[in-house]
């Protein structure tokens, strides 16, 4: 998407404002003019505060992302923005949105740098790789995670946690496949994760009750 700032105009501003509409809480009523004017930047400035990216009022590659996912830290969960602020490796993962496979040809190189922080340390993007992407969003501020590729190494990691913004979960497929992310939020039907080999990529997934199970929230342990 083409990069927008002040002074901009035309489709693409008019797409950004329907999106700025559509995601902000508390909800935002932005004119659909096509003119990036400084209402429009307020709004950017807003949303990118609730994503936990860089409030620049430029609406780069990380803000279309994280627009087109509809991310925001608190907008779904109910919980104050004081706490989502617990979580500093969220804002991480938040920023990685997108990052995915590249079939057929050499590995993504980004990939490949969530790998290299388990022993495993895979060369290929083919290769599983949810805990791999929760170790390298903790290592970013400062937390050793479990150095292990294996979903089910973070049930024995850190402290047991109530399903709060940014616990690390584990749910179990009921055919048998484990997976590890963080926590958005959930309903009656479904957990809404953030994780990597989410759909062979980085974002934001539902996972629905009635197909995976919930093994465990966890907790850094902050002496960890």
């Amino acid at each position: 998407m083409i990069q927008l700032r002040l002074g901009c105009s035309g489709n693409e501003v008019r797409q950004l404002q329907n999106l700025l509409n559509h995601h902000l809480r508390p909800s935002h009523t932005i004119r659909v003019d096509g003119i990036f004017g400084p209402q429009t930047e307020a709004a950017v400035r807003q949303f990118q505060t609730s994503a936990g990216l860089s409030t620049d009022g430029v609406v780069g590659i990380q803000t279309w992302k994280a627009l087109d996912q509809g991310i925001t830290l608190t907008s779904e969960t109910g919980l104050a923005s004081a706490n989502a602020h617990d979580a500093s490796w969220i804002k991480i993962a938040a920023a990685e949105i997108g990052q995915k496979e590249i079939p057929r040809t050499s590995a993504n190189p980004r990939i490949l740098l969530y790998h290299s922080t388990t022993s495993l340390r895979a060369t290929s993007d083919e290769v599983a790789w949810c805990s791999a992407f929760v170790n390298w969003c903790l290592r970013q501020v400062g937390i050793a995670g479990t150095d292990s590729a294996a979903a089910t190494s973070w049930l024995h990691w850190g402290l047991i946690s109530a399903p709060r913004l940014g616990a690390i979960s584990v749910v179990r497929k009921v055919t048998g496949e484990n997976h590890v992310a963080f926590y958005i939020s959930e309903t009656s039907d479904y957990y809404k994760l953030l994780g990597g080999n989410q759909g062979d990529q980085v974002r934001i997934s539902k996972y629905y009750k009635s197909h995976w199970l919930t093994q465990g929230h966890r907790w850094p342990n902050q002496q960890q």
